[in-house]
Order: structure tokens, then C-alpha cells, then sequence
């Protein structure tokens, strides 16, 4: 499981669960359920740093909460 911090909203437009991983550019999932967009989200995570990895590139250690409510 990876420790990157998953933003949740619910789109209207989309008529599903986003779930928007900050820290990795570009990383995000979407799912009809709360806990779909979480798992999709931990697949496309896996995939994102695969790919980065395969291109040689950085990629940072998770670093936890970025914001504050």
C-alpha cells in the first residue's frame, strides 16, 4: 500500500468519486463508491510510480498531510 496522501470529492460532473493523489502529478481515480475510487486510486499510485521508474525519474518519499483543514 502506498502512503501518498488521496484526496476524496465527489464530481457531479463525472457522477462519481475523484480521488487525487497530490504529491504524484497527474495520479488520479475515479470509482462509483467511496472505497472504489480509494482502490483504483492504490492501482493507478503502483502504475504512476512504475512508469516513473521505468523513465528514470525522481520520485518523492510520501510526505503525509500537506494541508490543514
Amino acid at each position: 500500500m502506498n502512503k501518498y496522501e488521496v484526496i476524496i470529492y465527489w464530481s457531479n460532473d463525472d457522477n462519481s468519486f475523484i480521488a487525487e493523489v497530490p504529491e504524484l502529478p497527474g495520479c488520479m481515480a475515479d470509482g462509483e463508491t467511496y472505497t472504489e475510487a480509494i482502490n483504483n486510486a492504490q492501482i493507478i499510485m503502483a502504475e504512476w510510480i512504475e512508469t516513473a521508474k521505468s523513465m528514470g525519474r525522481f520520485i518523492h518519499e510520501p510526505k503525509g498531510k500537506l494541508m490543514y483543514a
